[in-house]
């Protein structure tokens, strides 16, 4: 986890420069400070600070990764990874209800933005709740 933490933290840096840097040069320049790609640079070097810090303090709590040790060979990394569903719909009614939320945000339409939002609680609560209700219910 070391290793992405400071992937991230690289991220944040070149995303903070860069948003100073775009906002001196188009403040400098005829039309002014461009306000949209200033806000998205510092948006993205918010989000990426928020995941390097996420995987900083999980790199703490969890015992050393072959990726993060140099002298690791490659079946070090051998063996079960976690349990991923091989079955589950639940993913692709979230996508669906994603999708519709964003056509309905970009078409102005917000009764079909909220019914869409309460699509995507709906299936969200099905996927993380998905091995809860019993074997016979899935």
């Amino acid at each position: 986890m070391k290793i992405e933490a400071r992937i991230f933290e690289l991220l944040t840096a070149f995303f903070l420069i860069g948003a100073v840097a775009y906002t001196i040069f188009t403040g400098i320049s005829r039309t002014g400070i461009e306000w949209a790609g200033a806000t998205a640079f510092f948006f993205s070097a918010g989000l990426t600070l928020i995941t390097g810090t996420y995987f900083r303090f999980v790199a703490r709590r969890v015992e050393i990764r072959p990726e993060d040790y140099d002298e690791a060979e490659i079946e070090d990394g051998a063996g079960e990874l976690g349990f991923f569903s091989p079955h589950s719909w639940w993913p692709i009614l979230v996508a669906g209800g994603a999708a519709m939320f964003a056509v309905g945000f970009a078409t102005r339409n917000f009764w079909f933005s909220i019914v869409a939002a309460g699509i995507i609680v709906i299936t969200a609560a099905g996927l993380v709740f998905e091995y809860h209700w019993g074997p016979e219910k899935h």
